[in-house]
């Protein structure tokens, strides 16, 4: 049979191929080669009468005479002459009868053909006019839609509608489902239909005709729908009501038939879904659909928990491309439920079901399923259903949000949140259509908002009611209200009761006033305490226009007696009759608590869990369920929308975990206490029957037995295969036969008694706790005839494990027979699915009964084969094994190894997917182990070890690990010498322990003097013992051996308080830990001990020191800016009793400033360094804590240091070479701010050192550096340069001394100059001062001297070459510019010493020096001799200009 599938438009029609016949043509043909068989035979049987006959029949007979013209070939000869003539003509009378023959053949043929042609024009003529027609042929579909209306009364509505289909749809009309005819209501409605546009006209539309309408096109192929609202408003000065009931109005559609038969197959299917709420989110669904036609399609529709789903603003179904979708544009817990896709076609209804779960986080779920109740002109109750709140906080309570319907606008309507899921509100304006969206409140904030319930309109609905609109003709209508015409103040209010109650709130009820009036009626409440007897109007201010109000602000436990009155323009009725006493309390309570619960296994990541309903069930919304993993006391919510049945399938749990569930009611007052938590129960699949086995092969026959192979079923059912029963079957027998009474527990056995050469079929069936499952198909016809060839039979049971990206390792059986000799190796082959040529992977046959297959194709499909080999050669290859998908599983596992705390090395393997069939196989190379005394295999749920007990190198191989029962889980190992061997080291380690250490033991000298040992391990337990050992004495913790231990960094320590010569030697800790131990040494002898010792006295002197004042930084030298020295010390732990005294050359030096020790810095300083200033300087600090002292000699190397600091600052501060005249000759002068002799200075003359001589003398004073050249000529012309050095550096200045005749630095100029005005303007002391001055102590000496200059010059005192500070004791005048004196008061012995009087101007001046000798009351007149013999030093003049 073809698997061609037929059209369905060709299974009716006929067909005009060669292959299709149609009837009347196959009955001519078929007459025709009768006809043409009859004439063949006809013409046979006149040839053998001696009848005229054809040429071919002439040679026939020829050919069959040949024999008898040869015997009679010499008559012939003699009748030569006759013969040939009558030869003659037969041939010419043959030749004209096949002439007519042959034309009689063309024209029967020319004729059966023209027939044939013209039917076969015919039927593809037909067949055309048919496709033509089936492309064009279509279901109903709606081009332009309906759009709804609003119009006022009178005024005309017309509908309009495009549809197209072939054949030509007929279009029907439907007012809330009724058919609207015209010629019901002349007049009313008008149809028309041109072209494919459908109108509805209304005339002079009425308020009952606010309404939905239907346009319903049909044809033989579909049904579409189209509608739309219209609304009729009645003017009612300023408001303009909504009839009631078109927000929403819900017309039930006829369904879409769909006529055609289509076969449905689901290709993908979405699962069970978890979702966040606010995601969008789309459940799709391949499938395919047969036939595939563009035009028609099967009805496809999706139902939540049976309702069925429309498209709307939430969500979109779609059905196109080979696919069903059903998307959600912002996810929310009322999506939750269980969701269904049915495809209806005339083949009958194809569906497909899974669950999909909402999460929340955060704040509290929004509440779900807000609608709206008992609706009036300015009154309706809105409910909801409660959130789960397992894992937050509980709710308190939840806000009300009301909205008008073509507005934005939110209205919060309760101030305080309420509650119980139900509330009523009131205040809507009569005629507005609202929507209603509730919150929920708790502890983290307030939740997202609920959808928005259906639209309703706050109207009376009886209003409908008491009006009747009759039609009259001319477009006329009768409007009957059932008012009373005579009543103009209404009656009172009837039946007033409590419809519902609260802790909160009261709801009365009431029917309207008989008779009521023709005005618009309004209410007014009162109220009393049972017992007071006043009244209180409740509404007083807002008039209600509705049979019910909810009376607020009542206080709980009291009992009120209600009345209510009726009002309207005319005045206000009787009171109503006054209700019985009505308490503000609960109608409801909270649901007890569901009873038990119980779970029980579903499938490998669900469970189905069961519970008993709740003593008191009373308007029960439905029940939450929570689960949590046992041992986390963590839970979750399986749901988060309630469900009403006891019953409820979790998924999305972890395969082998174990879970607990509970379960809680929800009505609208709230949640009922948890239930009992449930048995824990392991996620796994439910026991059930095994699959069948497969795979039925023959693996040997003797002429009388057969011996059967299978494998094993592909699930086992959850439990273990018990055994097996095998049937048997003789060719073209239909009973089946029972081989075995009992069960089989091997997968091969050898059936007997059977007869040879016969053929038998058999099937296998397998056996669990749960029972017998599905026999196996049956299998080939194997003949039962005995095997006697050379070569070995077939392997068996192949199976596959250890699939990974590129390649997978096949295991098998041996062949039951092996022919003449053993078996010697396999070949292994494999191909890809679709292809034809098998691969061989092993070039050499292997020795063992598995191989690792590589370098496979990743997420291609291979099936295998296995060919025995033994000395007769290749024998028959296995049975083709079933497909294989070479890809590794997401999160396989592998083997580890590893070594426990005994040091017992094992290899582990977890596998989750377990079931209570499955068990752990351990194998080495691929075969299974049962060496008790090599091995121990330890097994606890979902883990499995393999222990080595004696390992040595015979351990080493492949290891494997196959779990049973699941999806091939699998894994191997290869344990080869250098992963033994870090596994026995790692093992020795834990069965002789060792301490492993950070660092060795250690030594450092701390701040005191002390010593400390230390020693750092890797880890250490509190219950760590140790010993310090010194010289093979052990130390015990002491004043003097201080010890101790840090467990939480491994740190041991022994601190020596006075390290001595006694302590030389060796040290030693020893450690243990545990089993563990371990020890360090230290060897202290000889130098190593020695300069140990040194360092801890001098730590321990220099803290001892520190105790009292001390230098923190000894004494130091450092050069200023301004080239002054300062000897600077750093001090520590002074105080205010503590003194500091310096020292030079053993003699105290005063300092003019007391140190402050608060600044830590203390200072000596020398203004301008001399050679006389060398020396060894020491300050001391001392008080009654002790005395530290700091030294500093400043000379020789310390002195040239200071000279080139000196020497640095000078060098940088120095002037440009000046020039200054003298009587002499020429000075060149550089100016600097300090200069002394002893810095290493140089001049030069046209590049030549230049020594002082009598020519060029050179000199220099405290700021001044010169080169005197006397009586200059011609020769001392060229460029001088000066240089200083500071060791690192050397300055330079230049100046170039050359030119002649007009140049102003041409000597001979210089030297007039310096004669015609230097000489004659400079400052000058023109006398009067002594060279030396000897006076008494206390008396009061004054100098006095004249001086010159022009300008007048500057006049300044010095004592010991420093400026003289001018006080009280010392006063220094200057009159008219030209006498100068200097008075000291009460001299003193310190007033000794040499003074000069420095005088000078622009052009240069004097110093001239005194010396003063003090001495005291009866001592002699001292001789006292100048310091120097150069008295009167000369100043040179300023650079000129």
């Amino acid at each position: 049979m073809s698997s061609k599938r037929v059209p369905f438009y060709q299974k009716s029609h006929k067909h005009f191929d060669l292959s299709y016949r149609s009837r009347d043509t196959r009955q001519m043909l078929q007459e025709y080669s009768a006809r043409r068989a009859a004439s063949r035979q006809a013409y046979q049987t006149s040839s053998s009468l001696g009848k005229t006959t054809c040429v071919l029949c002439a040679r026939k007979l020829h050919t069959a005479s040949e024999f008898s013209l040869g015997s009679c070939r010499s008559q012939e000869q003699k009748s030569l002459h006759w013969s040939e003539q009558r030869r003659i003509r037969y041939v010419k009378s043959l030749a004209a009868l096949e002439d007519e023959l042959r034309i009689a053949r063309l024209l029967a043929r020319e004729q059966l053909d023209k027939v044939a042609i013209q039917r076969m024009v015919e039927e593809k003529m037909a067949l055309e006019r048919y496709v033509a027609e089936e492309s064009i042929i279509r279901a109903p579909e709606f081009l332009v839609r309906l759009r709804s209306h609003t119009v006022w009364e009178r005024m005309s509505v017309r509908l309009y509608c495009t549809v197209q289909g072939f054949p030509t749809p007929v279009v029907q009309w439907y007012k809330n489902e009724e058919l609207i005819t015209p010629a019901s209501e002349p007049g009313k409605y008008t149809i028309e239909s041109k072209y494919g546009v459908h109108v509805l006209d209304i005339n002079r539309a009425h308020y009952d005709d606010t309404a939905t309408y239907t346009a319903v096109a049909t044809n033989a192929h579909g049904q579409a729908s189209t509608n739309a609202a219209v609304i009729v408003r009645r003017y009612r000065g300023d408001e303009e009501p909504y009839p009631a009931g078109i927000f929403p109005y819900r017309l039930p559609l006829p369904d879409e038939i769909c006529y055609t038969h289509f076969e449905v197959q689901f290709l993908e299917r979405f699962g069970v879904t978890f979702g966040m709420e606010g995601e969008t989110l789309t459940l799709r669904c391949k499938i395919l659909v047969t036939p595939e036609l563009k035009r028609l399609h099967p009805r496809v529709e999706w139902y939540r928990d049976d309702v069925l789903i429309k498209e709307s603003k939430w969500t979109k179904p779609y059905y196109g491309d080979g696919q069903a979708a059903l998307s959600f544009s912002h996810l929310h817990k009322d999506d939750e439920g269980l969701y269904t896709l049915r495809i209806i076609s005339r083949g009958g209804v194809h569906e497909y079901s899974a669950f999909l779960f909402v999460r929340v986080m955060g704040a509290p779920g929004a509440p779900m399923d807000v609608s709206c109740h008992d609706a009036n002109r300015d009154y309706v109750i809105v409910t909801w259903k409660p959130p789960n709140t397992t894992h937050e906080a509980p709710v308190i309570g939840y806000f009300v949000d009301r909205c008008e319907v073509g507005t934005e606008n939110w209205v919060q309507c309760n101030d305080a949140p309420v509650k119980i899921c139900k509330y009523p509100v009131t205040g809507l304006l009569e005629g507005r259509s609202y929507i209603f969206r509730v919150r929920a409140v708790n502890q983290a904030g307030i939740s997202r908002p609920s959808r928005s319930s259906d639209a309703v309109a706050a109207l009376d609905p009886m209003d409908l009611e008491r009006s009747q609109s009759i039609h009259m003709e001319g477009g006329r209508d009768i409007i009957l209200h059932d008012f009373e015409g005579d009543v103009k103040i209404p009656g009172p209010p009837t039946n007033v009761h409590a419809s519902e109650t609260s802790r909160t709130y009261v709801v009365l009820s009431w029917d309207p006033p008989v008779p009521r009036g023709r005005d618009p009626l309004s209410y007014f409440i009162e109220k009393s305490v049972v017992g007071s007897g006043s009244w209180q109007r409740v509404n007083a201010q807002v008039p209600v226009r509705s049979p019910r109000y909810a009376v607020f602000d009542l206080a709980e436990g009291k009992p009120y007696v209600f009345r209510v009155f009726s009002a309207n323009k005319h005045g206000i009725s009787d009171p109503s009759e006054i209700t019985a006493p009505i308490q503000a309390k609960e109608a409801i309570v909270a649901p007890s608590a569901p009873g038990r619960v119980v779970a029980t296994r579903n499938t490998k990541t669900s469970v189905i869990v069961n519970w008993d309903k709740p003593k008191h069930e009373e308007d029960l919304i439905g029940y939450y369920l929570d689960y949590s993993v046992v041992g986390s006391n963590h839970w979750e919510s399986c749901n988060h929308k309630p469900i009403k049945y006891n019953r409820f399938t979790m998924h999305g749990l972890t395969t082998g975990e174990k879970y607990i569930f509970r379960v809680k009611a929800a009505n609208a007052v709230g949640m009922s206490e948890n239930s009992q938590e449930s048995d824990s129960i392991t996620v796994q699949a439910a026991l059930t029957c095994p699959s069948y086995p497969y795979g039925i092969t023959l693996l040997n026959c003797d002429g009388q037995s057969m011996t059967i192979g299978w494998k094993l079923p592909r699930y086992s059912g959850g439990s273990n295969i018990l055994g097996y029963y095998l049937d048997k079957r003789e060719a073209e027998h239909h009973n089946w036969h029972e081989v075995n009474s009992s069960l089989i527990k091997e997968r091969i056995y050898k059936v007997e008694d059977l007869q040879e050469n016969a053929y038998y079929e058999f099937k296998i069936a397998a056996a669990n706790i749960t029972g017998v499952g599905k026999s196996s198909e049956p299998s080939e016809l194997y003949k039962c005839e005995a095997w006697n060839m050379p070569e070995p039979g077939p392997p068996y049971d192949l199976t596959f494990c250890e699939i990974r990206n590129t390649s997978l390792v096949i295991l098998w059986k041996a062949p039951i027979y092996i022919g003449n000799s053993p078996v010697t190796g396999y070949f292994v082959d494999y191909k890809e699915e679709e292809e034809e040529h098998w691969t061989t992977f092993n070039e050499k046959p292997t020795p063992h009964h598995y191989l690792k297959v590589t370098e496979l194709h990743e997420g291609k499909c291979y099936v295998f084969r296995v060919r025995p080999v033994n000395d007769a050669g290749i024998g028959k290859a296995s049975d083709i094994s079933e497909a294989v998908l070479v890809q590794a599983k997401p999160d396989t596992k592998e083997i580890s190894a590893g070594v426990d705390e005994e040091g017992n090395i094992y290899l582990e393997f977890d596998c989750k997917e377990i079931t209570d069939a499955s068990h752990f196989t351990w194998s080495k190379f691929y075969e299974e182990i049962d060496d008790p005394n090599k091995f121990n295999i330890e097994t606890l749920g979902d883990h499995s070890k393999l222990y080595f007990k004696n390992p040595d190198k015979d351990d080493l191989g492949t290891y494997s690990v196959a779990v049973s029962d699941t999806d091939g889980i699998s894994s191997s190992f290869i344990m080869d010498e250098e992963e033994l061997g870090r596994l026995m080291m790692l093992s020795r380690e834990i069965k002789n322990p060792t301490i492993p250490l950070k660092s060795e033991l250690a030594y450092e000298i701390l701040d005191k003097g002390e010593v400390r040992f230390w020693i750092q391990t890797e880890s250490l337990s509190p219950e760590a013992t140790y010993r310090f050992i010194i010289n093979d004495s052990e130390i015990s913790n002491s004043d003097t051996h201080k010890i101790k231990c840090d467990h939480t960094t491994g740190t041991i320590e022994m601190v020596m308080d006075h390290f001595t010569l006694e302590n030389e030697g060796t040290y030693t800790v020893q450690l243990q830990d545990g089993k563990a131990k371990g020890q360090s040494s230290l060897v202290l002898i000889g130098d190593a001990f020695k300069a140990i010792l040194a360092e801890a006295q001098l730590q321990r002197k220099e803290f001892l020191r520190k105790q009292g004042p001390h230098f923190e930084e000894y004494l130091h030298w450092e050069v200023t800016d301004e080239c002054e020295v300062l000897l600077l010390c750093k001090v520590a732990n002074t105080k205010k009793e503590t003194f500091m005294q310096w020292y030079r050359d053993g003699a105290g030096v005063n300092v003019k400033e007391p140190p402050d020790f608060q600044k830590g810095v203390c200072c000596l300083t020398i203004p301008k360094l001399s050679k006389k200033d060398q020396g060894e300087y020491k300050a001391t600090l001392s008080d009654d804590r002790g005395q530290d002292i700091s030294e500093l000699d400043i000379s020789g190397k310390v002195y040239d240091d200071i000279i080139q600091g000196l020497s640095r600052i000078s060098g940088k501060s120095a002037s440009p070479l000046k020039i200054h005249c003298t009587p002499e000759g020429i000075r060149l002068q550089c100016f600097l701010k300090y200069y002394m002799e002893e810095m290493k200075s140089s001049w030069y003359h046209k590049e030549a050192k230049v020594s002082s001589s009598e020519k060029m003398r050179i000199g220099g004073s405290d700021e001044v550096a010169w080169i005197q050249i006397c009586e200059p000529t011609e020769k001392d012309k060229g460029k001088y340069t000066f240089e200083l050095s500071d060791g690192k550096e050397t300055h330079k200045r230049t100046l170039d001394l050359s030119g002649q005749g007009r140049n102003p630095y041409h000597p001979f100029n210089i030297l007039s100059l310096s004669n015609k005005y230097f000489g004659n303007y400079r400052g000058k002391v023109v006398g009067g001062l002594p060279d030396v001055v000897t006076i008494m102590e206390d008396k009061t000496l004054n100098l006095t001297c004249t001086v010159f200059g022009s300008p007048d010059p500057e006049v300044m005192w010095f004592k010991n070459d420093r400026e003289l500070e001018l006080s009280d004791h010392y006063i220094a005048k200057l009159e008219q510019g030209k006498h100068a004196s200097l008075v000291i008061k009460g001299v003193s012995s310190e007033d000794s010493g040499k003074y000069s009087i420095s005088v000078k101007n622009k052009y240069g001046g004097e110093i001239v020096d005194v010396t003063i000798s003090v001495y005291k009351h009866g001592e002699e007149i001292p001789d006292v001799k100048p310091h120097s013999s150069d008295r009167v030093r000369e100043i040179p003049a300023k650079p000129a200009e």
